[in-house]
């Protein structure tokens, strides 16, 4: 009999998949679904993006493998916009590294810095990538809580100088996955001068970062003086631009975190396809314009679900930034009993908040990657429930 390892055996099934296989459940069993799940653009990739992949895709040198650490035009590329949109200074050849997407460059960070034992600080609730790892990689993880009535910031005092003698990597998210939270300017410097202070590598995964609303822009942590001496930042081109499936994106920071990093990359992968590299930079040439028409539909469907929702009786602040919405349960549910009653009686999936961390229990996550007819639809299933809020 062919045994799973260890490592893997003390992972919990991973989240999408399982909301994978009750989605395609309950359609075969024939509910109409409304998929408030996971947070994937339902929007087309922009043209000049696809048409510069065509192009590119016609130059035979980019069929050959990558360079491994990113094409030096793609590097460039991220740099420059990291200097026109931050303010932030970055040597292409040291501080800059293309990844297969975030996802994949916060795994490997994690296996780069960190050995059995060490720990990783990771917020609760957050996404489940960083806990993985550290599973994966057999570190340990502590649990920074996020609770509301600190705006979802971690509370770096109540970490145990014993666990901060064995920590490595501290993460941050703003804006938030799951709880779509911001970070004032404030806070960031608090935790550039806390990861100095313990040496701490900072990783900042700041994946909606391009996804604001109401006037609020959100900062890169590179922004803080200071930052690039403890601190990588993690930018995709997933969210921003649509484009979840190309599986583009870079690390950026500190050069020594980024040779790191690099090492355990070029031992596991030969990066991304050249040409998705270098049409994904044609995104950067109508950001300007393209992610406010993006983000004013995202702001519309934003205030669809949150007004529907506290005209039922919640009672959900509107995020300034990232894909979601995240709500407590009514009274008498948890997260898991609430998500499955929505799936069973109202052909409606949201992601339960427990798949997060403990501290997400009481909540759930809708994401407005969903057209805004569909929006108005679950409101008007959820009314037809008579939760009694």
């Amino acid at each position: 009999m062919i045994t799973k390892s260890k490592r893997i055996g003390e992972l919990p099934p991973y989240l999408f998949v399982e909301i994978d296989k009750k989605k395609a459940k309950a359609i075969a069993s024939g509910i109409s679904i409304i998929d408030l799940g996971i947070g994937d653009p339902d929007l087309p990739t922009p043209q000049i993006i696809i048409e510069r992949l065509c192009q590119e895709v016609q130059n035979p040198a980019n069929h050959r493998y990558p360079a491994y650490n990113g094409s030096k035009e793609f590097r460039k590329g991220i740099s420059d916009w990291y200097k026109k949109r931050f303010n932030v200074s970055l040597d292409p050849e040291t501080e800059v590294l293309a990844v297969i997407g975030s996802k994949e460059g916060l795994a490997h960070l994690v296996w780069a810095l960190v050995d059995p034992c060490d720990y990783t600080l990771i917020p609760d609730p957050a996404y489940p990538v960083y806990r993985i790892q550290t599973i994966l990689s057999g570190g340990k993880v502590f649990n920074m809580p996020l609770f509301p009535e600190n705006d979802f910031l971690p509370d770096l005092r109540m970490i145990p100088a014993d666990i901060l003698d064995k920590a490595k990597i501290l993460f941050v998210n703003y804006p938030n996955n799951p709880t779509s939270a911001i970070a004032p300017i404030d806070f960031l410097k608090e935790v550039i001068e806390f990861g100095k202070r313990h040496n701490i590598v900072i990783c900042s995964d700041n994946a909606y970062v391009e996804t604001t609303y109401d006037g609020y822009v959100a900062p890169s942590i590179l922004q803080i003086p200071g930052a690039l001496d403890i601190a990588v930042e993690f930018y995709s081109f997933s969210k921003p631009f649509n484009m979840t499936g190309w599986r583009i994106g870079a690390a950026v920071g500190n050069k020594n975190v980024i040779s790191k990093l690099s090492i355990i990359k070029t031992n596991t992968d030969s990066s991304q396809f050249t040409a998705i590299q270098h049409a994904a930079l044609a995104g950067f040439t109508i950001a300007d314009e393209f992610l406010v028409q993006m983000n004013n539909i995202y702001k519309e469907r934003r205030d669809i679900l949150v007004g529907g929702l506290n005209s039922l009786g919640w009672l959900v602040k509107k995020p300034k930034g990232s894909l979601y919405v995240w709500a407590p349960v009514p009274k008498g549910y948890n997260s898991v009993s609430f998500s499955t009653m929505l799936l069973e009686k109202a052909g409606v999936i949201v992601t339960p908040g427990v798949a997060y961390g403990s501290n997400g229990k009481d909540f759930v996550r809708m994401s407005l990657t969903t057209p805004k007819e569909q929006i108005r639809e679950f409101i008007e299933r959820l009314s037809d429930l008579n939760l009694g809020l």
